[in-house]
């Protein structure tokens, strides 16, 4: 009785045990299977623990809520079909040979299944996907929807337009045939046009899929364009496709935030040291960062979630108008030392700031540094600035700015009030949404430009004031405009920021000079307020 009772013990103990472990080397096993498809499958496959929407599987048609999904092509499929499904089904192809080169006619690429809610058959024009079960097609290029019943050989092998987005999309034959032209040593690609297009705008999407609250990843697979991941290629790399397109007439929309896209401009300033400027694309913003102040100023918003389809987007872009940015050299030189050590070189677009607000991006940035994943969301990226704003109230850390800092613009020296903080700006927006210049908007004072070659310097008198700014209950200390800005802290160590780059900085010489222009796109927003209301 004593034994049995011990065997039976160990038995209730044992066998959950190794029942535990057993499943967890089997999940382990599964993924080690799972992740050796995605790497070497040529479609781009996501595991999903969740479908955001009712989907069916692809290959044995049952309903799914969790599996895999193709951010190119859309193909979802369950875990134990993904196999069958990634040697079934080809992908979206980027390159596609063909005989006739880049005006060849190019056929569907029909998904059957899973289609976009409220779409339309082409043929019918009645609603497609309404039946509980895997039914229709999609075109993974134009994105026109046929009913089953619809679908005939006549349709299966019709010639693709591409759709609505047909100007901006680059077709898989059109790089075939550069690619060709560049084995056989010929460069004039304008004259290869697919389709014969008279306004053929090619996009490409830059996005980053670490910026700001994570959207980067959802949004690659919605855009019917070419889309390189910026966590996984760097841009100098991905804007050399541009020197394969028309000259002047490609845009890119870079999805991220103010670093994202000052890291862009960064490898378009490459382009013109390397002689490619006629390859010079424009920019526009798609913003998914924290404070996306550059973003709000060419007029794409100060933050998107979502609310906005991707399809509008893709018309903005491609009705926004070209303007230019000014872009500065903000030099750093150390004192002390003997001069050996090199300057710090910086390149800046919206703002820089020595004094709290740097203060508050430096203990941001620290933090996040030790903790990246308390910082995904753009609402706790916001809070957390708010809580050290709120600790520099009480304990004034940049205090007597101006008896540690000498200001000169333009060469003549400017006597300083009382202050904590020095803003030099060369956009209208600050501090995620806040037109600093302009402050109250009570005084006459001419709208800061991006364009005209003029810096304006603002003094902040502390944390609190910068919040009264940013409510419009008061006014900065506008200490006036220059084409050259300099400033000279004399003792002890300060914070400094250029474009939401933060460092502690010892006594040195700050020299700000105009460098260059970039191309960007500005949308007035009018387009998108007259279809929403249509």
């Amino acid at each position: 009785a004593d034994w049995s009772l011990v065997f039976w013990t160990l038995s209730s103990v044992l066998l959950p045990v190794l029942i535990t472990l057993w499943c967890s080397f089997q999940r382990s096993r599964r993924q080690l299977l799972i992740r050796d498809i995605f790497r070497k499958s040529k479609h781009d496959w996501h595991y999903t623990d969740l479908f955001g929407q009712p989907s069916y599987c692809c290959v044995c048609a049952q309903h799914i809520l969790q599996g895999a999904f193709c951010t190119c092509c859309g193909l979802r499929v369950s875990e134990g079909c993904l196999k069958k499904a990634d040697q079934l089904f080809l992908c979206k192809e980027i390159m596609m040979r063909s005989d006739g080169g880049a005006h060849s006619a190019m056929p569907h690429h029909w998904i059957r299944g899973n289609v976009p809610l409220c779409s339309c058959c082409m043929i019918c024009k009645q609603q497609c996907g309404t039946q509980p079960k895997l039914c229709d097609y999609r075109c993974v290029w134009c994105q026109y929807t046929v009913h089953d019943d619809c679908m005939t050989d006549c349709v299966r092998t019709e010639e693709c337009t591409f759709g609505e987005f047909r100007d901006l999309i680059i077709p898989p034959y059109y790089l075939s045939t550069i690619n060709q032209m560049r084995k056989n040593k010929r460069t004039s690609y304008e004259k290869v046009v697919p389709y014969c297009r008279k306004h053929w705008i090619p996009v490409i999407i830059l996005a980053n899929t670490r910026s700001g609250n994570n959207m980067g990843e959802t949004l690659l697979g919605e855009f019917k364009t070419l889309v390189f991941d910026l966590s996984k290629i760097v841009p100098a790399k991905a804007l050399q496709l541009c020197t394969l397109l028309p000259c002047n007439a490609v845009r890119v929309l870079v999805c991220g935030g103010d670093g994202t896209v000052g890291w862009v401009l960064d490898a378009i300033d490459e382009m013109k040291i390397k002689g490619q400027e006629r390859y010079i694309p424009q920019v526009a913003i798609l913003p998914l960062g924290t404070g996306n102040d550059l973003s709000n100023t060419l007029g794409w918003g100060a933050g998107y979630a979502g609310e906005v389809p991707v399809e509008q987007i893709l018309r903005n872009v491609m009705e926004a108008d070209g303007i230019k940015l000014d872009r500065w050299k903000v030099q750093v030189s150390n004192k002390g030392y003997y001069n050996l050590r090199k300057p710090k070189v910086f390149t800046m677009n919206n703002y820089f700031s020595i004094g709290p607000d740097a203060l508050m991006a430096l203990n941001f940035h620290a933090h996040r540094e030790k903790t990246p994943s308390l910082f995904s969301s753009r609402i706790i990226n916001k809070a957390a600035y708010f809580f050290y704003g709120t600790k520099d109230c009480l304990v004034q850390e940049c205090k007597d700015l101006n008896k540690k800092v000498e200001l000169e613009l333009d060469g003549e020296r400017i006597e300083l009030p009382s202050l904590e903080g020095i803003i030099v700006l060369n956009i209208g927006y600050w501090g995620g949404g806040c037109r600093l210049w302009e402050g109250m908007g009570d005084e006459p004072y001419p709208l800061a430009r991006h364009d005209d070659g003029l810096l304006e310097v603002v003094g902040v008198y502390g944390s609190f004031h910068c919040a009264q700014i940013q409510v419009k209950l008061a006014n900065p200390v506008r200490l006036g405009q220059a084409h050259t800005v300099r400033l000279i802290l004399k003792s002890s160590k300060m914070p400094m920021q250029v474009d939401g780059e933060p460092w502690a900085q010892g006594p040195c010489t700050v020299t700000i000079t105009h460098k260059t222009r970039a191309l960007m796109l500005y949308h007035s927003g009018e387009q998108t307020d007259d279809d929403a209301s249509s």
